[in-house]
């Protein structure tokens, strides 16, 4: 068994995919829309084969909160602590904000947390 996407909602599809796209180099598939349920998306996929879906329809839009029962986060791994260190300082010099680290955490993962566009967490790990 794997899991094969997680799907996430967005209030700005076009932002989100180029984030994504640029920061991550995520392939896109062609935007799917239903005008009936008024409902698009699009299916990121990643190096190594997993995929993102952002998803976007009228009449939902719950706010923000810092930390609510759900998905916490998503981890991208990098493969080393330099591309941890170097993927965080591009983000935060491109005006991402920075939540924490880079650091070790106390169960030895070497990790920083960034907000994507629309304040998700990223974590960016080895």
């Amino acid at each position: 068994m794997s899991i094969e996407h997680v799907a996430i909602w967005v209030r700005d599809m076009e932002a989100m995919k180029t984030f994504y796209e640029v920061y991550f180099q995520a392939k896109t598939n062609a935007k799917y829309h239903n005008k009936d349920k008024e409902f698009e998306s699009y299916f990121l996929t990643f190096d190594g084969g997993a995929r993102l879906e952002i998803m976007r329809k009228s009449g939902i839009d719950n706010p923000q909160q810092s930390e609510s029962i759900g998905w916490a986060h998503i981890a991208i791994s990098l493969g080393s602590k330099e591309s941890v260190n170097q993927k965080t300082t591009q983000l935060v010099n491109d005006g991402y904000h920075l939540v924490s680290g880079p650091r070790l955490t106390g169960d030895g993962y070497y990790e920083s947390v960034v907000e994507d566009p629309e304040g998700n967490l990223l974590e960016l790990t080895v």
